[in-house]
């Protein structure tokens, strides 16, 4: 069974192989193929991917991961390409540094912005240029198991198509609307579909505990070194302050989003403010 499972997989040695070279673009670029196919990278987040129903273009083991290619190749679609490479030439498609001997090329779900914006009681998180990967796939991750109908990357965000975004949202990615909107019009668009704005601040603002975070809402968070931009700060409704012991500067991005729509969910959940 397992020689079997094993011979579905294509052998390419050569670095210039089309599918070969597609991944290693998508990888590391963070950038989306011709045909609309992002890079992940791993176990776990293969296994969300297909948990999730995305399409697969193609998936990739190292010669040296093929245990676990027997185990993932059931779960796989037949008419899914399935490829094994020599490992030089699967590090040489990869963007992390210790790669699991596992990759896909897998197709986001789309979701229109319009349709996001329109949904009853929306709850949004908002990222004003989180640039780390990990921290942004954090914030997808924790919008995901508290309610948030979508994430909005604002400019300067990290890209959603960074295979560590995907990594750390835990296959959050997969099936959470990630928005996108240039600092200029968020305001202006938010508001024509009636939906609030509110973002952190370190020093001023409403307590947490104090703010209102029922109906439509969208929270916006910032870079840990700069915050949240002025530009769009002026335009936010309420300014809100997650009380913290004084002698720590200001909390982790992920860490504060996760606070944040942890309050929204629980004020929503039992009809608080």
């Amino acid at each position: 069974m397992a020689d079997a499972l094993l011979d579905r997989l294509r052998h390419i040695t050569s670095r210039q192989n089309s599918l070969v070279k597609e991944l290693r673009h998508a990888s590391t670029q963070a950038e989306a193929t011709s045909d609309g196919y992002i890079a992940v990278e791993g176990v776990r987040v293969l296994e969300e991917a297909l948990r999730s129903g995305l399409r697969l273009k193609a998936v990739f083991f190292a010669e040296s991961a093929l245990e676990r290619a027997r185990r993932l190749l059931p779960q796989i679609a037949a008419h899914t390409e399935t490829l094994s490479l020599p490992d030089e030439v699967f590090r040489s498609c990869c963007s992390t540094e210790n790669p699991q001997g596992v990759a896909a090329l897998a197709k986001l779900k789309q979701f229109p912005t319009e349709d996001v914006l329109d949904a009853p009681e929306p709850l949004i998180l908002g990222s004003a240029g989180v640039q780390d990967p990990g921290n942004f796939g954090t914030m997808i991750r924790s919008a995901e198991a508290f309610g948030a109908t979508a994430v909005l990357a604002g400019e300067g965000t990290v890209s959603e198509l960074n295979t560590k975004v995907a990594r750390a949202s835990a296959g959050s990615l997969f099936r959470l609307p990630i928005l996108h909107m240039a600092n200029a019009d968020i305001a202006r668009k938010l508001r024509d579909h009636n939906i609030r704005l509110a973002a952190t601040s370190s020093h001023k603002g409403v307590a947490l505990d104090e703010a209102d975070l029922r109906g439509p809402l969208a929270i916006f968070v910032g870079s840990e070194g700069a915050g949240v931009p002025k530009e769009l700060l002026g335009e936010v409704d309420e300014l809100i302050v997650i009380p913290h012991s004084t002698r720590v500067e200001s909390l982790n991005v992920g860490i504060a989003a996760s606070i944040l729509l942890y309050e929204a969910a629980r004020q929503r959940r039992r009809g608080e403010g």
